[in-house]
């Protein structure tokens, strides 16, 4: 079946993750990539654990949360910082590549949405502020299931917004623990492997990629 639609993942695959520590390096400190790096991997934790104990905070809770632990972590004191950073997160960077990529996806008549644990608040403001929102048929949160990413029941969404079976699905995601869980599920799966990390799900049907220029004339 061919492709008849492209879903991304947004927190890293979309919109770059480090860009709120990123623009306040200057109130964090030297510190900023790696408070950074805890607040994400402490964020991902969260929302597995919560998962497993058949518990559903929403998305903003966990990534406040995940903040403190971070800054506590890495040595950054509270105060106005730590609303600066959470502010930023409502409006990250997308990744140079998105606009021009999804451009080109939608003239070629194809149907574009995203995927994420984020809340529908969260994704609005990300999306506003990327200025992507004309080219997504879709946006959709894990609010709509109240569990999280590698749960089927999330990628189970796509079909119910897009009318699409899985095997006309791509999903591209940056965490190699959700395109495993996408590709487990039956979509098409690209892994955007940015940082270039060693392979971590051989068993899967993934194909890898450095970033989502490739999607691009690709024939998965």
């Amino acid at each position: 079946m061919p492709i008849v639609a492209y879903v991304f993942d947004a927190y890293g695959t979309l919109f770059d993750v480090q860009s709120a520590a990123s623009r306040n390096a200057a109130a964090v400190g030297p510190q900023w990539e790696r408070l950074a790096e805890v607040w994400r991997a402490k964020q991902l934790e969260y929302s597995w654990v919560e998962s497993l104990m058949g518990r559903h905070p929403d998305f903003r809770e966990l990534t406040e949360r995940a903040l403190d632990v971070a800054m506590s972590a890495v040595g950054v004191p509270g105060g106005e910082v730590r609303g600066a950073l959470l502010d930023a997160y409502r409006t990250l960077d997308a990744y140079p590549e998105v606009p021009e990529v999804l451009e080109a996806l939608k003239n070629r008549g194809a149907r574009l949405a995203i995927l994420s644990n984020g809340t529908p608040a969260m994704l609005a403001d990300a999306v506003q502020a990327a200025g992507i929102g004309d080219l997504l048929d879709a946006v959709i949160s894990v609010e709509e299931v109240g569990v999280f990413k590698p749960n089927r029941r999330v990628y189970e969404l796509v079909q119910k917004h897009l009318g699409v079976p899985p095997a006309g699905v791509s999903f591209q995601s940056s965490n190699a623990w959700d395109a495993a869980g996408a590709s487990a599920f039956g979509f098409r799966t690209v892994w955007v492997n940015r940082a270039g990390r060693p392979r971590e799900y051989p068993g899967e049907a993934v194909t890898e990629v450095r970033d989502l220029s490739a999607l691009v004339g690709m024939d998965i």
